[in-house]
């Protein structure tokens, strides 16, 4: 009998005779097990993979609510907190050694060393409480991190930089541990270099360039800081357990706390609290498990990657049919071989584990080659998902979990594609082979063969009609009505002014920014707004004068901006009703304030007029405080739910400031005057723009930092980043899935057409032309894909309802992806049978009559 080894050295000599079959498995196979090695790789660093500190299996996140980045009001599932209520959950969890509090959300800030550069450059950044770094486990490459000596108020402001900031910006100077650095005006020290691998707690694209006491939070952003408002929800929790401790009973506990906390210190308006209350069963607080961090990517990309890896694994079932059928073909051309080992002894398990470990073998080879292919399709999908990051902590570098799955998969791919040409090869009758070899093939094998070309044809119209669905949706997505003009406009990102400007010294400063941005060659028209379109979404409680009070839930509140004079213009949506604004709209005159159409259904009846009206942000008493003076067309503003109508929507001038008595609505009205974004009106590039730009803001106050300048087209594409990265690759497999299918067909006709030869010599002995020989050839090829077809296109309809919450625009059964699918499938199996019929029709009958 022979040995394992044995089987391997015959494999690898059979294999080194047939090099263009060994070649085609393996690549065959490397495209599927590597595009699903591919998204597996994804998976394990966005779902699997734990942060990169110490013993992270102790970490859990209290809360696990998505929301971001401030919240006021009932969360149901929370999972962000203001300070005062941080502090009050910190206490009531002795199951943990340290709780750590985090900012949620991207911050950024502007920073420029000092004594070294003369204009600030953006840095990202974070506000961390001063047990951060201990809590996750985390020391410094150089100098320290954090204490929470550090977190004090009246504490020396410091800050620690991330390792990739300190190599990429700083060039691993090692002088700037302990440099001073100017902070939106205000002197840091950075006391130490955060180690290479650690991007914070939440894997994200442009993670923290640098992270911030809390306490020094209010000095940074001044009197609209957040630190001490107990309203303002917009810190996140992880602890690390106490050895021997246990996290279960924490979350019952925590949610009573959080529920008396609401009733009682949470400081919500009293017009609020009838409906806090109703609320308040909903209000929980789930303890998780945090190893991972914050998935905050797990949340939005979850889904996406689920479908790619189905995508890849429709592809590696096709790719096994395939293989299997060339085992097939070469399992009949051994026939005789096989009869003459039976002959002599040789048992069926001994030819069976022959071909399982040929099969295994060349899965192997393929799982190889695949790792190849995964790497660069996974590179692929991260520049496609995230093209417009500057830098993204994931790496595509295959880990031992994943040299694992890749191991795994191919030998199961080995065992699924080599089962059937194994078992087919024992069902051999020595005598009757040795008789006439070569008369014929198997008719069991000729039928497996069949159908593993009619399971390639199916699972190839499913892939093509659903890769079709995900880039019409994609395609209608980007060309939707945004309710604004797409061409002529660059918006550009600008970093808050800092809070050290008072109310007075801001409106100066937009005057200047707003003449200056007009000054420059080949700009048509400036506007400022509180942030540009596709971007950001504030949203409040409305209160319509006459009306009803607002009740606290989502169909009373409303999105809104706040708009220079010229940017609605300069944008281009158009007012229907009443006026824009104009420069009378300013600190001298009553509040105006201009409606979208979705907001007018919303708050007013059909048969009221909007002009005129009055309404208010968030309490009663404020109901008065804006005239209605316009209505626009609604427009889509918020950087979110772009598949759904446009939300209400208002706007109201820069130049006009509300006194409010109510201290949370003078901070807010305070915060909503630093404005973060710039529209102009212009056709010049943005890389143009940039530097021009730079040096018109750096003029005016060399605090002010540029965080990115777009086109409208760049934003619109910027905001469907994954929508695209999902078409393309699903496009780009749907295409190797067709290309693997017509090469399956082609094989299995071209071998047809061989067994066949005989019957045609006689056909055409008999007088039969070459068209009927095509037509006979074409003929088998057909009525296997139209049984494909038949299976497919209800699948394919199956296949568009599971991503129908993908589509936009798109029906799962839309008829222009399946004709494509069909249409696709019926060329791609035409012109790999027309060769094998063509060469049919061309056998002369005299040698085909002599072949055996």
């Amino acid at each position: 009998m022979q040995s394992p080894l044995g089987n391997i050295r015959y494999a690898i000599r059979q294999f080194g005779r047939s090099p263009v079959f060994s070649a085609a498995a393996i690549l065959t196979l490397a495209l599927g097990i590597g595009g699903t090695t591919a998204i597996f790789t994804l998976i394990d660093a966005v779902m699997l993979r734990s942060l990169p500190v110490t013993d992270p299996s102790r970490l859990y996140r209290i809360g696990e609510g998505d929301d971001c980045c401030v919240e006021g009001g009932p969360q149901d599932r929370w999972g962000m907190y203001s300070f005062p209520l941080f502090e009050r959950l910190k206490t009531e969890s002795p199951e943990f050694e340290e709780v750590a509090g985090f900012q949620a959300g991207r911050g950024g800030l502007s920073v420029r060393r000092q004594g070294v550069d003369t204009a600030a450059r953006p840095l990202r950044s974070e506000y961390v409480t001063g047990n951060y770094f201990s809590t996750l486990g985390v020391g410094a490459f150089g100098g320290r991190v954090f204490t929470p000596e550090d977190d004090k108020p009246g504490s020396p402001p410091v800050g620690v930089l991330s390792h990739h900031a300190w190599q990429t910006i700083y060039g691993g100077d090692a002088s700037v541990v302990g440099a001073t650095f100017v902070v939106e005006g205000h002197p840091f020290t950075v006391i130490g270099v955060a180690p290479p691998g650690f991007f914070g707690e939440t894997l994200r694209g442009d993670p923290p360039d640098i992270w911030i006491p809390l306490q020094q939070e209010p000095l940074i952003d001044g009197d609209g800081a957040l630190l001490h408002q107990s309203i303002s929800a917009w810190l996140r929790m992880i602890g690390r357990l106490r050895p021997g401790a246990t996290a279960a009973g924490m979350a019952p506990r925590l949610t009573g706390v959080l529920r008396q906390w609401i009733k009682n210190d949470s400081g919500y308006p009293a017009t609020w609290m009838p409906d806090i209350i109703r609320l308040l069963p909903k209000q929980v607080i789930n303890v998780v498990p945090a190893g991972a961090g914050v998935a905050e990517m797990k949340e939005e990309y979850g889904r996406s990657l689920r479908i790619l890896l189905a995508v890849c694994g429709l592809v590696l079932l096709i790719a096994c049919a395939n293989v299997a059928n060339l085992l097939l073909a070469r399992s009949v051309s051994r026939r005789g071989q096989t009869a003459v080992r039976l002959a002599v002894g040789a048992s069926r398990w001994q030819i069976v584990s022959q071909a399982l470990t040929e099969s295994v073998l060349l899965a192997i080879g393929g799982g190889i080659a695949g790792l190849v292919v995964a790497t660069a399709a996974a590179r692929l999908l991260l520049t496609l998902a995230f093209h417009s990051a500057h830098f993204l902590p994931i790496s595509t570098a295959p880990s031992l979990r994943i040299l694992g799955f890749a191991f795994g998969l191919a030998l199961l791919t080995g065992v699924v594609f080599g089962a059937a040409p194994a078992w087919f090869a024992t069902r051999t009758d020595p005598a009757e082979t040795l008789h006439g070899t070569g008369r014929g093939g198997s008719g069991r094998s000729s039928f497996a063969s069949k159908a593993l070309l009619v399971v390639q044809s199916t699972l190839s119209v499913v892939l093509v009609a659903g890769a079709t669905m995900l880039a019409r949706s994609l395609d209608k997505l980007e060309h939707q009505d945004f309710g604004f003009q797409i061409q002529g406009r660059v918006a550009v990102e600008l970093q808050n002014p800092p809070a050290t400007y008072t109310p007075p010294q801001l409106a100066s400063l937009y005057r200047q920014l707003e003449d200056r941005l007009n000054r420059i060659p080949g700009v048509r028209g400036a506007g400022l707004a509180l942030y540009n379109p596709l971007t950001n979404n504030w949203g409040e409680l409305i209160f319509v004068s006459g009306h009803p009070p607002a009740k606290l839930s989502e169909a009373s509140g409303s999105s809104w901006n706040r708009l220079s004079a010229n940017y609605m213009q300069n944008l281009g949506i158009p007012i229907l009703r009443g006026r824009g604004f104009t420069a009378a709209d300013n600190e001298t005159t009553a509040p105006v304030a201009i409606v979208n159409q979705a907001f007018v259904k919303r708050f007013f009846k059909s048969s009221e007029d909007p002009i005129d009206q009055h309404f208010g942000l968030d309490l009663p008493e404020n109901a008065s405080t804006y005239r209605i003076v316009g209505v626009v067309r609604d427009a889509k503003f918020a950087g979110f739910q772009l598949k759904k109508p446009a939300r209400p929507m208002f706007y109201v001038p820069l130049a006009q400031t509300v006194n409010y008595a109510n201290e949370l609505m003078r901070k807010l009205e305070l915060r909503s005057h630093y404005i973060g974004g710039m529209m102009l009106l212009t056709n010049v590039p943005p890389g143009v723009l940039e530097p021009q730009l730079t040096k018109a803001l750096a003029e005016i106050d060399p605090n002010l930092t540029i965080t990115a300048v777009r086109t409208m087209q760049q934003q619109v594409a910027f905001s469907f980043d994954q929508e695209r990265a999902v078409a393309s690759l699903a496009g780009l497999f749907g295409i190797v899935a067709l290309v693997l299918a017509a090469v399956g067909l082609y094989g299995v006709t071209a071998y047809a057409v061989a067994q066949r030869t005989n019957e045609i010599g006689i056909r055409m002995a008999l007088g039969a032309d070459r068209t009927t020989i095509v037509r006979l050839v074409l003929r088998g090829a057909a009525m296997r894909v139209l049984l494909g077809l038949a299976l497919g296109v209800p699948l394919a309809i199956g296949a568009g309802r599971l991503i129908g919450s993908e589509l936009y625009g798109v029906a799962s059964w839309d008829p222009l992806a399946l004709l494509v699918a069909i249409v696709a499938l019926a060329f791609s199996a035409f012109v790999a049978a027309i060769i094998p019929a063509s060469r049919a029709a061309t056998i002369s009958p005299t040698q085909a009559l002599r072949v055996e």
